[in-house]
């Protein structure tokens, strides 16, 4: 479910899901399940644009899903209020479908809507989502797509929308706890990298893309690595706004 959704460094290692987990609790034969996920990673990076400065941030979230496909979920992230302009604190509320299409073919489709509580200004805003992911062999292949529409807080100068475009590969070595998974997204819009910082251009197109590896640790503990790639100025300075170089970001997350 949180696919493209908060690509935290839980998610393909990053975008694949952090969401799926034992369920807490199951009613009428699991109709229902609950599922929790907490972390910590070294840097925040959402769709390669660092989120927290480059500094450490906390991240969590949990999920009701019904056995008929259906579910709702939230999840959020401290930030940094300088360089991301969006407060100390992200928090996504979303919901949607999932179901099969075949024995090696899924969908997933909903809408996520990302609130900044401490944020000055009009910064909330929605954003509907769809992927499909296939089994090949030992891989899962995960295409996907999400639109911002004109919305207050998505129009500026540059455009009026945002089109994100996705996909992701993730296989675990066999034999071995280890999992490695890679992204690459393009985005073209107002929220493209180029044009987060003073030092961007009027570019609203850009691509950003990951590759990394999780291990299990101690039950539901995993420990993570990625490296994150982004295309957009080369920015260190979160005072001329988000953190846009490459970088190698860890995680240690848990999932019930």
């Amino acid at each position: 479910m949180k696919n493209l959704l908060r690509a935290s460094l839980l998610a393909p290692l990053l975008a694949g899901s952090a969401l799926v987990a034992t369920p807490a609790f199951a009613q009428d034969e699991s109709e229902i399940t609950v599922s929790a996920n907490v972390a910590m990673v070294t840097d925040y990076r959402f769709r390669g644009v660092s989120y927290s400065g480059g500094d450490f941030a906390i991240q969590g979230g949990f999920d009701i899903a019904h056995s008929s496909g259906f579910y709702v979920g939230t999840w959020a992230s401290s930030l940094d209020p300088v360089s991301s302009g969006y407060g100390n604190t992200e928090l996504d509320i979303y919901g949607g479908y999932s179901g099969a299409i075949s024995d090696t073919i899924s969908f997933d489709v909903g809408i996520l809507y990302y609130l900044y509580p401490s944020a000055s200004g009009d910064t909330d805003y929605w954003e509907p989502y769809a992927s499909v992911t296939a089994a090949l062999g030992p891989a899962e292949v995960t295409a996907g797509i999400a639109y911002n529409w004109e919305q207050d807080s998505v129009s500026s100068d540059l455009a009026d929308d945002n089109l994100y475009l996705y996909g992701d590969v993730g296989f675990g070595i066999p034999n071995t706890p280890v999992s490695v998974s890679g992204h690459l997204g393009y985005t073209s819009g107002s929220f493209s990298p180029e044009t987060y910082t003073i030092f961007g251009t009027d570019d609203t197109t850009a691509f950003d893309w990951s590759i990394g590896a999780s291990m299990a640790v101690y039950g539901p503990i995993e420990a993570g690595i990625t490296y994150v790639g982004v295309e957009g100025p080369n920015n260190d300075n979160s005072l001329a706004g988000p953190v846009l170089t490459d970088t190698i970001v860890a995680s240690l997350s848990a999932s019930f």
